[in-house]
């Protein structure tokens, strides 16, 4: 009879870890969906992407204050935070991957500039050398 209860109490223990385990990964998952979401290839940052938009007769079409895209198979980390407020992305992209924001005031962090463009309130900023290093911080016009 006490055998049958330490095997009990075992499983008992064993299927509390695994519901705890797969609680984190749910809310890992989730969290992860959201970040991936706001830095989908489409345009983002909590704007409707231009299909979802009214015409353009009745509106302009808005340039974003910094976008970036990912020119290579794999772009090492990409910063942007809202100068005092919001980190906006901190990742790594993949080809093709673009990440655009409209707020007033962006920090951004290039771990190899030369593997991302990087457009400026509409135009494109020159590349850094491969491997390089570059932060800077954009204000909209």
């Amino acid at each position: 009879m006490g055998i049958a209860r330490l095997v009990l109490v075992g499983l008992a223990v064993l299927a509390l870890v695994a519901l705890i385990v797969f609680g984190a990964l749910s809310l890992f998952g989730s969290l992860g969906s959201d970040a991936q979401t706001a830095a989908s290839p489409a345009p983002s940052a909590g704007t409707p992407t231009a299909a979802a938009s009214p015409p353009p007769s009745a509106t302009p079409e808005r340039v974003p204050t910094v976008l970036v895209e990912c020119l290579r198979e794999h772009c090492p980390t990409v910063f942007l935070k809202v100068t005092g407020g919001d980190v906006l992305l901190d990742r790594e992209l993949e080809r093709g991957e673009r990440f655009q924001s409209f707020d007033a005031k962006v920090d951004v962090v290039l771990a190899d500039s030369a593997a991302v463009r990087v457009q400026v309130n509409g135009a494109v900023r020159s590349p850094g050398k491969a491997g390089e290093r570059q932060e800077f911080t954009v204000t909209r016009d």
